[in-house]
Parts: structure tokens; sequence; C-alpha cells
């Protein structure tokens, strides 16, 4: 057995059986290791962007790792964007990473660089296999992957560690508990909610799954306590029967609003919230002046556990309201934002699986589809555009039941608009919705934002992409997806209808403009 197959099974051993991947040449005795394997599932994707997406979605639905295959530093950095998003979404990753034989590295190769110190800007854990530790090395990188609330854990493995004689595979890790909330925090969070004066709970992570939010909802229905999202989460539970939660909203002061006339803000598996960016003359902190700021969990530590004994401390043993799903109105006429959010919500399935990277135009989804049947919400976490096509592609290999809507402004798709290959390749029930407008519409708003006064000319045409324009029916039937052009409201009702209605891959070009 090589180094290549030990790693191989020990990843097995620890039920990680689907690989995202594009190899290069340091990695091809791993290539030949899945060749031989057939318990592991190797998924190409054509950038590495796709391949670090794909394993954060996977990550998202499965509740598990999936790994990655990288070829050396540049492939790492290349997949570095959505490997942040992972981190801020707490994924569990296996980033296998390749590199050169340990004896090679000195000669200064041409694609030589420094991995550990790129991978560390994304990683909990980074580690370097050799030869005679290879299999501890990959159950320790599992073992972190799982760690906390789920993190990148990065291995490097040489060429030749790879292709020499590798150690028996490691059995079965068992992940360190996640660390309990200690009880001076339950306490005084039981205080602040016990006194009726305003609160709220701002939540994020094991807050936002089924279990979390019924126990929040108990704690609300005892307390008269106001239930808030962060703006972007790896995942939330919601439709018609479940527990509603406002959602905190992007620009600062909007969101300063929201929170104003609070006098306590208690933060559940996330921190206090801050401004996406930094602008002249407003705060970056989003706690308003006046509200204190208590924290119940930090993501790391164990959000059910102390959702429930502060369900206990104040006796929120309570019924929740029935809240029934409803069905929005088909819309028909002109196309824009509402139509399309109105058509999704009253034709999204059962159990569906929604990746959102729909930028200025796909606010409105979210709201209308409150009520619509039973489904999970995955959000831009770390705010590195390119992220929702790759999302959608992880999402459908861990739930190949489930169907999957990816909402993406057009800018956006653009940088990982490859996934859709990897979609057709594997045959995924995903339905892309393409909002074109034909620009970076999210920029031209933060160009007066940040001071930067009216945009000129050049200025505006930095943020159109409508020199040439795109043509996402041109470009998903090059990959091999079934695509149409919507320009009416009726047109998107029935493209949409019928790609709902039918499995495999779809694409459907919405013209906003």
């Amino acid at each position: 057995m090589n180094g290549a197959e030990s790693l191989i099974r020990t990843l097995l051993a620890n039920d990680i059986d689907v690989c995202f991947a594009n190899p290069g040449t340091s990695e091809m005795h791993l290539v030949a290791a899945l060749d031989r394997i057939s318990a592991m599932r190797p998924i190409l994707c054509l950038f590495e962007g796709v391949v670090t997406g794909a394993a954060d979605g996977y990550a998202r639905m499965a509740r598990k790792p999936a790994c990655t295959l990288l070829h050396l530093g540049p492939g790492l950095g290349n997949g570095i964007a959505n490997l942040h998003n992972a981190k801020k979404a707490h994924s569990p990753v296996v980033n296998i990473v390749g590199d050169h034989a340990t004896y090679h590295l000195k000669l200064d190769a041409p694609l030589a660089s420094d991995i550990a110190l790129l991978a560390s800007h994304v990683s909990g854990f980074v580690r370097t296999a050799s030869a005679q530790t290879l299999s501890v090395d990959a159950a320790d990188t599992i073992a972190a992957s799982l760690s906390s609330a789920g993190q990148v854990a990065t291995l490097i493995v040489p060429a030749n560690v790879a292709w020499g004689d590798g150690p028996d595979p490691a059995s079965r890790v068992t992940p360190p508990p996640r660390p309990t909330v200690i009880s001076s925090a339950v306490a005084r969070c039981t205080e602040a909610l016990r006194s009726g004066k305003p609160a709220a709970l701002l939540m994020s992570g094991e807050a936002l799954t089924d279990e979390g939010l019924e126990i929040a909802g108990r704690i609300a229905a005892k307390t008269g306590c106001r239930l808030i999202c962060d703006t972007f989460n790896s995942r939330i539970s919601r439709g018609g029967g479940r527990v509603k939660v406002e959602r905190l909203p992007y620009f600062a002061e909007q969101a300063i609003d929201t929170l104003t006339g609070l006098a306590t803000l208690i933060t559940v598996g996330t921190k206090s919230p801050v401004a996406f960016f930094a602008y002249p003359d407003k705060p970056s902190s989003l706690l308003p002046e006046g509200t204190i700021h208590l924290s119940l969990s930090a993501p790391h530590e164990d959000t059910l556990g102390a959702l429930a004994t502060l369900s206990d401390e104040l006796c929120a043993n309570v019924p929740l309201p029935a809240d029934l799903v409803t069905r929005h109105q088909l819309p028909s006429g002109r196309l824009d934002a509402m139509s399309v959010g109105q058509a999704l919500a009253a034709l999204m399935p059962e159990d569906a699986i929604i990746s959102d990277e729909g930028g200025t135009l796909g606010g409105p989804s979210w709201g209308l589809t409150a009520n619509s049947p039973a489904h999970d919400w995955l959000f831009l976490t770390g705010g590195s555009i390119g992220q929702g096509l790759p999302v959608a592609t992880g999402a459908a290999i861990a739930c190949p039941d489930r169907k999957v809507i990816c909402i993406h402004g057009d800018g956006g798709a653009m940088y990982t608009l490859q996934a859709l290959w990897t979609q057709s390749r594997e045959r995924l029930d995903v339905v892309t919705i393409v909002l074109s407008n034909r620009k970076y519409a999210v920029l031209q708003v933060e160009f007066s934002r940040v001071g930067a006064g009216k945009p000129g000319p050049r200025a505006l045409d930095m943020l159109s992409l409508s020199n040439p324009e795109l043509n996402w029916v041109d470009l998903a039937r090059g990959m091999g997806v079934e695509a149409s052009r919507a320009q009416t409201a009726d047109e998107f009702v029935d493209q949409l209808r019928s790609a709902i209605a039918g499995r495999g891959p779809r694409l459907i070009e919405a013209i906003i403009v």
C-alpha cells in the first residue's frame, strides 16, 4: 500500500467518501488511488474555486466533511476565496493540497510556494504529511475539521509521500466535544429576558436549525423577545410551520435602525454585529448606543445546549403558534426582482435547498418565501462572491433527492460559472436563476456610500457588464446545461415551472434591466 492509498482509506474510515478535485502532476498517485478504491467518489471541477465552494456546500447540507484535492500553492490560491467563505460558515472541510517531492523543494521549481502560509489564512489547522505518519496526519486533519463548530483543515501531501510506502490506514477518529457555555452567561441572559425590557436574540449557526429555532421560538413566546439572524448565515431552516426570524439588514444604518430600542442584544452562536465595510462618518459597530450586549454562546460553543439551558431557566415550555404554508399568486407582466420572488414563492417544491447569491436583486425572494413549503436557505457567508453556483453543486451532491435552486447575480456567477460543467457531468438536480441586470449593481450603490462622489462615465464603465453583454443561455449550453431566457414574468413562470418539474441541471436567464 502506498501513501496515497493509506490516505484515501483513512478518509473512508471516517465516512468521508466524496472528493472534489482539480489535480495536477504532483497529485497523480492520489488520482491513481481514487481509480483503485471505488468507495471514494471523485468529482472533477474545472476551477479550484468550484472545488472549494462545492466542498463548503456539501458540508453545510451533509453535516460532515468532503475532501478537496488541489494542485500545489497556485491551485490552493485559486480556491482560497471560497475557502474563506467556508471558514466564515464554520464548514468542516478536509482540504488536501499536493506539493512537490520533499527533496525537490530546495530547487525552487517554478511552481514551488509556501503552501502552509497560504493555507493558514483560511484554515484552523495545517499540517504537512510525512511518509511515516501519513495516516495519523490524515486522522488529525479530519478531527480538526470536525472540532469547534467546524473548520477548514488543510493537509499538505508531498508527491513522494503519496507514491512511497504508506502506513496502515488510521481508524475512525472522535472529534473533541463542543465547549459548554458557562453558567454565569446563561444567568445573565436569563436575568435580562426576565426584566421585561426590550431584548432580542441575534442568532446564527446551530441556532438556525429546526431544533434551535423551536427552542428560540419558545423563549420568544415566553419572554416577548425578538428573534433576529445574522445577515448571512451558513444555513437556515425556514418555511411554513417553522419559527420565523428577522434578518439583519446588510447596510449599516438599516441594521442599526433594526436594533435601535433594544435594552439587550443576546448573541447566540455568533458575535456582536459589525458593518461589512467602513464608511466615512458612519459607525463600524452595529450595536446601538445604550444597548447592552450579552453573549449566550460563541460560534465554537455548544449553542443548542446553551439555548436548551436558557429555555429551562425561563420555564419556556409554552406552545408555539401553528404557521401554515401559504402560496403567492403567480406574477404576470413585467419581470423584475419582485416577480422573480413571487414566482419562486408560488412554485417552490417541498424540501428545496436555496443557494442564494442574488446580490441586490435577491432580496425579495427571501422575504416572499417565508411561508413557502419547508426548505433550507444557504447564504454567501464570507462575502467573497462566486460562491452560489459551487455551493449549489455541493449541496446537490449531499442531497441528491432534493431540488436545489440557485439564485445568482450575473456578475458574481461569472466568477465560478465552471460549476455548470460539473453539474452537467454529474447530472445534478440544480435549477440556476441568473438575475441579469448586466452590471455590478451593489458597487454602483457603494460608490456613493463610501464618499467617492457621483460616478462618471469611466467609473460606470468599470461597473458595467454590458459591453459586450453576457449571454447566459449560450454559456450554459456550452457546458451541457439546458438553458432559456425570460424577459417577462409570464415567460419566467413557465420556464421555472418546467425546470422544477424536470430533473437535471437547468438555467434560466432572467433579464432584469
